[in-house]
C-alpha cells in the first residue's frame, strides 16, 4: 500500500464548496476533490472542466464546452446540467458566505440565466461582466446527487471530478484517496496551528509537506524552502464615509508618512514585499509604478491644509489576528504617523468573525487592519471600492474617475484593453488613495527532500497535482 501524503497546515478543514473563500489551507482540499470550470494560470485562464468557452461582445452571454467523458467520484456523468447545479447552488442567497460577508456569488450570478444542454453550458448575464472567469475559477463543481446531504450539513458527502476523493473527515483532519489513479497516493491534511510547531515537524520528518510557515523558520538540509508572494493585501481602511478622512488631502498625508520597507523589516522580519497600489503586483492590470516616495514634510503640509497643523488623532479598529501580525503593525504605523503629528486611539478586537461584521457594517474608527484577499482586480473593485455597490467592504469612498474606470472594464472582453483600464484605475487610486497598501506577505512552503523545480501557483494555494511526492510517486 503506497503510503500517504501528510500535508500539515493552520487549518484542515472541509468547508462548504460553494461558499467563497480565499482561505489557501481550505482552497489546497476542495481543489483536489472537485474542478472548477476554469483554472487560474500564471498568465491566464486555462481549461478546467470547460474544454473551451466564449463570450459575446456585449460582455454578458458566455459559453462553455464541457469535457467529454468526465464523472463524478459517486459514478455520475458530468455534463453541462450537472454543473449548472452547481452554480446555481453557488448563487444561492444562503451560500457564498465569507468571514462577515453574505452571498458574495449572488451578486455575480443571482440574476443569470444558467442552463445546461449536454455539453453545452449557457451563462446569460443580467450586466456585463468582462472577468466572470473570476468567479467561475472559484465556482467548484460537484455532483447533484451529493448536494441534499451537503445541504444538511454534512460536506464529507461532496463528490466532485477531482484527483482525490474524500475518505474521512475528523476534527482537523480531512483524508483523501486516489478517485481513479490507483498510482496516486493517498493524502492527510492534518491541522497543527502552530507555524513554528508545523517547521518543527517537517523539519523533523514527521511531515512531507507544511504551509505558511514563520519566514524567519530554519527547515533544515533535508527540506526544500519555497517562499512565494502572497497576493492578499495588508492594508488599512480608511473611513472616507464619516470623520476627517473624508478629505483626500489627510488620505494622501498618511499615505506619504508611511515607511513600507521599515514596516517589512520591523514587522514581518523581512518576510513581505512593500504594495505600492491597491492590488498585488500579480493582479490582472497591476500597475507598476511606486507609490508617492515617503515625504514627511509634504505630508505635515497637507496636515496643515487641511486645518490639522497643530496634530490630529485618529481612531483605530484593530483585531489581534488576521493579520496575525495586527496588533505589532498598528504599534509600527503609530510610531511612522506620529513623525508628522498624527496620534492614534485604538481599539482590540479578539473576535476576528465578529469584528469583520463590524467592518461590513461601517462600525469601524478613522482606520481599520484588514486585507484584501480576491485575486481578482475586477472584485476588488466592485466589493470594496465602487461608492455605487456599497460592497460589504466599501468604507465610504468614492471617486467618478474609478467608477467610470470600473464600467468600461466590465465591457470590455479583450484583455489587453480590460488589462490597460485597471492599469488606469491603479494610478488613479495611488493620487487618491482610499486604503494605507502596506505589503504582500511572503509564503513559505516546506517540503522533504530536495524538489528545486516546485512552485506554488499564482494565487500561492498548494495545488497537490504538483507536489513531487504526488507526480513522481
Amino acid at each position: 500500500m503506497t503510503p500517504p501524503v501528510t500535508i500539515l497546515q493552520r487549518r484542515s478543514d472541509l468547508v462548504d464548496p460553494h461558499d467563497c473563500t480565499d482561505a489557501a489551507d481550505d482552497l489546497s482540499i476542495l481543489s483536489a476533490i472537485c474542478e472548477t470550470l476554469v483554472r487560474r494560470g500564471d498568465d491566464g485562464f486555462k481549461p478546467g472542466l470547460a474544454e473551451r468557452w466564449s463570450v459575446e461582445p456585449d460582455a454578458r452571454r458566455w459559453r462553455f464546452r464541457i469535457r467529454d467523458g468526465a464523472s463524478f467520484h459517486d459514478g455520475s456523468r458530468c455534463d453541462a446540467r450537472a454543473v449548472a447545479q452547481s452554480l446555481h447552488r453557488m448563487a444561492r442567497e444562503d451560500k457564498g458566505y465569507t468571514l462577515g460577508a453574505p452571498a458574495v456569488w449572488r451578486q455575480y450570478l443571482g440574476q443569470a440565466t444558467i442552463a445546461g444542454d449536454g455539453l453545452d453550458l449557457s451563462i446569460d448575464l443580467a450586466e456585463p461582466m468582462a472577468d466572470l472567469l473570476d468567479v467561475l475559477v472559484q465556482g467548484f463543481i460537484a455532483s447533484p446527487d451529493c448536494l441534499p446531504t451537503m445541504d444538511a450539513g454534512d460536506m464529507a458527502a461532496v463528490a466532485g471530478t477531482g484527483p482525490y476523493r474524500v475518505e474521512t473527515v475528523r476534527d482537523g483532519s480531512v483524508r483523501l484517496q486516489p478517485a481513479a489513479d490507483a498510482s496516486l497516493p493517498p493524502l492527510v491534511f492534518q491541522a497543527m496551528p502552530d507555524a513554528e510547531a508545523r517547521a518543527a515537524a517537517l523539519r523533523e520528518g514527521q511531515a512531507d509537506v507544511a504551509t505558511n510557515l514563520p519566514f524567519a523558520a530554519d527547515l533544515g538540509a533535508a527540506t526544500t524552502r519555497v517562499e512565494t508572494l502572497n497576493p492578499v493585501a495588508i492594508i488599512f481602511l480608511m473611513n472616507a464615509a464619516r470623520g476627517p478622512l473624508r478629505d483626500v488631502r489627510l488620505r494622501r498625508a498618511l499615505s506619504l508618512a508611511l515607511d513600507r520597507d521599515a514596516l517589512v523589516r520591523d514587522v514581518m522580519d523581512g518576510g513581505a514585499t512593500p504594495l505600492h497600489g491597491f492590488v498585488s503586483p500579480v493582479h490582472f492590470g497591476a500597475g507598476h509604478e511606486a507609490a508617492p516616495a515617503r515625504d514627511p514634510a509634504a505630508a505635515r503640509a497637507l496636515l496643515g491644509q487641511a486645518g490639522h497643523g497643530e496634530g490630529l488623532t485618529l481612531t483605530v479598529s484593530c483585531p489581534t489576528r488576521l493579520p496575525d501580525e495586527a496588533v505589532r503593525l498598528t504599534a509600527a504605523l503609530g510610531a511612522q504617523l506620529a513623525e508628522i503629528g498624527v496620534t492614534l486611539e485604538v481599539t482590540y478586537h479578539e473576535d476576528r468573525e465578529a469584528y469583520a461584521h463590524q467592518v461590513r457594517r461601517k462600525e469601524i474608527g478613522d482606520l481599520a487592519v484588514f486585507d484584501s484577499s480576491p485575486l481578482s482586480t475586477y472584485r476588488v473593485l466592485v466589493e470594496k471600492l465602487d461608492a455605487r455597490v456599497e460592497g460589504s467592504w466599501w468604507e465610504g469612498y468614492h471617486n467618478a474617475e474609478v467608477e467610470d474606470l470600473i464600467d468600461r472594464g466590465r465591457r470590455s472582453t479583450d484583455d489587453a484593453a480590460r488589462a490597460a483600464i485597471y492599469r488606469l484605475a491603479y494610478r488613479v487610486l495611488q493620487d487618491d488613495p482610499a486604503w494605507l497598501t502596506l505589503y504582500n506577505p511572503i509564503r513559505v512552503t516546506g517540503l522533504r527532500g530536495h524538489h528545486p523545480g516546485f512552485a506554488l501557483p499564482k494565487d500561492a494555494v498548494l495545488d497537490v497535482t504538483r507536489l513531487p511526492q504526488v507526480t513522481h510517486g
